[in-house]
């Protein structure tokens, strides 16, 4: 039932919303950066430049680099009809994904502080 989910959600999560917010997050950083340096705004800059370099080493290469090739290996495997075959599976997949997960969602807590940190500095 797990294996089954987790394939969903990965095929779910490709669309038009996810789009902008996952991929466009480190150029609208970077922008806001860019845009509070040649404003002045040094110490703003510093903060946004900080954001987005950390969510485009660990959110996007992390995500391309680990999550991605292990959830598109989930979804070339079929389920087993076997529920000890299905635990083993998912006990393999699930642990190394949710560490992985685990560094992204830490990563996007700093990106989300930095952010705050710059917007303070305007």
């Amino acid at each position: 039932m797990a294996i089954a989910a987790m394939q969903a959600i990965n095929a779910s999560v490709r669309n038009a919303v996810f789009f902008p917010a996952f991929f466009l997050t480190p150029a609208v950083l970077g922008l806001t950066a860019a845009a509070a340096r040649f404003s002045g705004r040094g110490a703003a800059a510093f903060w946004f430049g900080a954001a987005a370099a950390i969510y485009l080493v660990f959110g996007l290469m992390l995500t391309f680099t680990v999550n991605v090739p292990m959830n598109d290996a989930l979804a070339a495997t079929a389920v087993p009809g076997d529920i000890a075959a299905a635990r083993d599976i998912w006990r393999d997949y699930s642990q190394r994904w949710q560490v992985w997960n685990q560094a992204r969602a830490l990563a996007s807590g700093i990106v989300l502080a930095f952010a705050a940190l710059g917007v303070s500095r305007l």
